[in-house]
């Protein structure tokens, strides 16, 4: 019986390979996991919609106030101040239905606030970046799957054949993931993508002395790497993430991979012996660059963005 949950987590292990042809494992995520991590994203949602609904009533009722219109009479006509802020409710609401998930998704964590609380991320299944088409289709599929068959459900009286469909249509999607064995809700299977966990360690953890990590010097042969802006320049977010995992999985085979593949983009001869400290300078000064860039307003998603 102890050897059950170690059993269930390697059932749920599986193998991402990246365009250079790395394989990364990764470990998808509980089912459990994704149902919470929706509730807390869902819970965010609501709360958010709710303040800025009483928010704006605030507002509403201190504009009529301020606009000579009695508010305790029922027919009182609507002033255009009011009307631009039922607008303004009615564009709120769609954000947050629909740009909630897709704003965190798309960026360089793959991840909603549920998500990262409860340690997971979005993947692509076939180990590319994700891309907005896939964002848009996993989270567009949300609405047949839940948004649909719940407003058919709630705005039907007297249990109905349309209403026992909806309820039929509410329970297949939500039990999909049951009945696959990688876990995917029907807006995955669409867009290519599926849910891991993501590490939790600190990488600071995972580098051999972050002294030398930063100063690009090899404890190991005295080799000192130091990397251009150029050099630099070859890559962007995405490769940054993958580069990590590489480096906290720390397999022998991919960092020699990785290593000839940033040696050859960036001209630089591939060598053989010290490719960890040779991989943990370049994330180093690569990171500290990103993230100098979007201090100052700059970003590179991957290699493939104009600029940086």
């Amino acid at each position: 019986m102890s050897d059950s949950p170690k059993r269930k987590r390697n059932d749920r292990r599986r193998t991402l390979v990246t365009p250079e042809g790395i394989a990364l494992p990764v470990t998808l995520a509980s089912r459990g996991t994704r149902f919470g991590a929706l509730l807390i994203d869902l819970t965010i949602i609501v709360v958010t919609l709710v303040v800025f609904c009483v928010a704006l009533i605030f507002i509403a009722i201190k504009v009529m106030e301020m606009g000579g219109v009695d508010t305790s009479k029922n027919g009182a006509a609507m002033p255009p101040a009011f009307q631009f802020l039922a607008i303004l409710l009615i564009t709120f609401v769609f954000l947050m239905r629909h740009g909630y998930f897709l704003f965190f998704e798309l960026g360089p964590r793959g991840a909603t606030p549920g998500k990262r609380m409860t340690g997971v991320r979005v993947a692509a299944r076939d180990g590319g970046r994700l891309t907005t088409e896939m964002v848009l289709a996993r989270n567009l599929l949300r609405d047949v799957e839940i948004t649909l068959p719940l407003v058919a459900m709630f705005s039907l009286k007297g249990g109905g054949l349309v209403e026992w469909a909806a309820m039929g249509w509410l329970a297949v999607f939500a039990l999909f993931p049951l009945f696959n064995r990688d876990r995917l809700r029907a807006g995955d299977l669409v867009a290519g993508s599926w849910v891991v966990e993501a590490p939790r360690l600190k990488l600071a953890d995972a580098l051999s002395t972050g002294q030398a990590a930063a100063s690009g010097t090899s404890a190991a042969t005295g080799a000192s790497y130091k990397f251009g802006e150029a050099e630099l320049a070859a890559y962007g977010e995405y490769e940054l993430q993958t580069l990590e995992r590489v480096l906290r999985e720390d397999r022998p085979e991919a960092l020699a991979a990785v290593h000839e593949a940033i040696c050859r983009k960036i001209g630089w001869n591939p060598g053989a012996g010290d490719e960890r400290a040779f991989l943990e300078a370049y994330y180093t000064q690569l990171r500290a660059r990103l993230e100098g860039g979007m201090r100052m307003g700059q970003r590179k998603a991957d290699k493939h963005a104009g600029g940086s």
